[in-house]
């Protein structure tokens, strides 16, 4: 009996000890908890950490923290100094000579034989660029078009501090093209060492420096504590200590995170319910808007209907689309205010201004006169394509995907109005993407996202040179006078020249009818309150170097 009390009040005194540690558990003060880190999920996932393959948003954004290259843009699309310091440009336009810093160091690895990371040097950009020239590293070559091997190979290192690029002609956007991920600076010693895994073992320059990477759940950086760029008060760059990204795949449930707090951001209107979360003027309903802040701007997409124009295709045989009349009818049959309206809660500009989007200068709709809604100007032209009132029109077959079957059947119920008779036909992304590259579909659903802040990346679907399936003209638009104005334009370095000579390519695409313009998108993100300085650009690039955390 007794022995039996003794160990009853043993496991008693155990079980006192067990809580008094849960308690002083829970009083402790997590390690973790006084750090700023930034947290975003990524519904589409991430391939890839290696700038070279940074061909989607995805890859990009995450490649935008670890690494930089010569030049960088600000939010209003000026290209600014990043790693280069200066540089300058020859009369002719063909020789680029960057003067680089001289304080950017590699972030630390075992490879390095300094604790602080290795100095970058003109060197390694001419490693860095070259490997883009590897189609199984990167898919940049079209970039690279216009590099002039011939001279010295046509990137070469001067010295430690001076890299020199030759072009084959002047091309007027390609200062902004050197903003773009693929042209990161990477260290060869580390590439060499990881090979095709460097995609998941980065090593770069940027604000922060890889710490984790457990695919399919988290990517995890830390602050770069040798950072080289500074705040305008001369405070080191960045002020967050920690980015996670997780891959939580369904929206809801990812919605949920962000609104218990777990996420700092959602970006994109399919990453949230816009009907739930937005009022039908596109703002935040009042419960949403005492937590969240929404930041919208114009972009560098445009959302659109393609023709394949064509008729030397099999596609496009007895197509009634190969007629510009009924390519202008249907154009002027959509009411675009009202798809807005209805499918993006007024986020969006309609595009009834051409096809270059309105984040760019020579968007002005007073001197491109696009396409507006216009019934009795669809049924004029039908008369004039020699189907009056729909009379003996085919049907047509409009392919697109399953994202976007209520918008198009807005679309459908439009056109019948105006008696043209449209079929949607809806197909996997995959599926209709090599379709339409291939030549295969004569009327078919795309958008165009700039690559670089320059209207030429917009025109270049449509010059005669870039017909798929090797380059991206889907339409098959050939006019010479484009032709010729589109060359002009890509070697002009005289901006307000440049501006009319687009504009005037512009009106030519609206005058001939290739495509159906719907509209412009915006940059669309839900933020918590918490965070400040998290900006927008036109190019949807994230930015968090100078984010805060309260």
């Amino acid at each position: 009996m007794v022995l039996q009390y003794k160990k009853a009040v043993a496991i008693l005194f155990l079980l006192v000890l067990l809580m008094l540690s849960l308690l002083s558990c829970g009083e402790r003060k997590n390690p973790n908890s006084d750090k700023k880190i930034f947290h975003y999920n990524e519904l589409g996932g991430i391939s890839s950490l290696d700038p070279a393959a940074t061909r989607n948003t995805e890859n990009i954004w995450a490649v935008n923290q670890l690494f930089n290259g010569l030049a960088q843009m600000d939010d209003k699309l000026n290209i600014k100094p990043c790693i280069a310091k200066s540089w300058n440009i020859s009369e002719d336009g063909r020789t680029y000579t960057f003067h680089l810093r001289n304080d950017v160091f590699f972030h630390d690895h075992e490879l390095f034989k300094n604790s602080k990371g290795r100095k970058v040097i003109a060197s390694d950009f001419v490693y860095s660029f070259n490997r883009l020239y590897n189609p199984k590293v990167s898919s940049a070559m079209s970039l690279l078009e216009n590099i002039d091997k011939t001279q010295k190979g046509g990137f070469i290192a001067q010295n430690d501090s001076t890299f020199v690029i030759y072009l084959k002609e002047n091309f007027s956007p390609f200062l902004g093209i050197l903003t773009m991920k693929y042209f990161s600076v990477v260290p060869m010693e580390v590439v060499e060492h990881y090979g095709e895994d460097f995609r998941k073992n980065p090593v770069g320059t940027g604000p922060f420096s890889f710490k984790m990477w457990q695919e399919g759940t988290q990517i995890n950086m830390l602050k770069n504590p040798n950072y080289f760029e500074m705040d305008e008060n001369n405070t080191p760059l960045p002020y967050l200590d920690a980015i996670s990204i997780s891959f939580i795949k369904d929206k809801e449930t990812s919605f949920m995170q962000f609104m218990k707090g777990d996420l700092d951001m959602v970006s994109g209107m399919e990453a949230f319910n816009p009907n739930e979360v937005l009022d039908d003027k596109g703002k935040l309903k009042p419960f949403y808007k005492t937590k969240y802040n929404l930041q919208t701007q114009p972009c560098l997409r445009t959302d659109y209907l393609g023709f394949l124009i064509d008729d030397k295709v099999n596609a496009t045989k007895n197509s009634p689309t190969t007629n510009r009349a009924v390519r202008r009818a249907i154009n002027y049959a959509i009411d675009r205010e009202k798809l807005i309206k209805h499918f993006h809660k007024n986020l969006g500009i309609p595009a009834t201004a051409g096809f270059i989007p309105a984040a760019l200068p020579s968007y002005n709709p007073n001197n491109v006169k696009g396409f507006y809604y216009n019934p009795d100007k669809a049924h004029e032209l039908l008369i004039e394509a020699g189907y009056p009132e729909g009379k003996n029109l085919p049907e047509i077959f409009l392919y697109t995907t399953e994202n976007y079957t209520d918008m198009f059947e807005f679309i459908q119920s439009e056109l019948a109005e105006c008696n043209i008779k449209i079929k949607i036909m809806v197909e996997k992304p995959s599926v209709l993407t090599q379709a339409i590259a291939n030549n295969e579909i004569p009327f078919f659903r795309k958008s165009w996202i700039g690559d670089y802040p320059d209207e030429e990346n917009f025109m270049s679907l449509f010059y005669s040179k870039n017909f798929s399936p090797k380059g991206f003209n889907y339409t098959h638009y050939n006019n010479p006078v484009f032709d010729r104005l589109y060359e002009q334009a890509r070697n002009c370095l005289n901006d307000s020249l440049k501006i009319t000579l687009y504009q005037k390519m512009d009106q030519m695409l609206i005058d001939d009818a290739p495509i159906v313009p719907l509209y412009y998108d915006e940059v669309i993100r839900l933020v918590s309150k918490r965070i400040e300085g998290l900006t927008t650009n036109p190019m949807n690039l994230l930015n968090l170097k100078q984010v805060k955390k309260n």
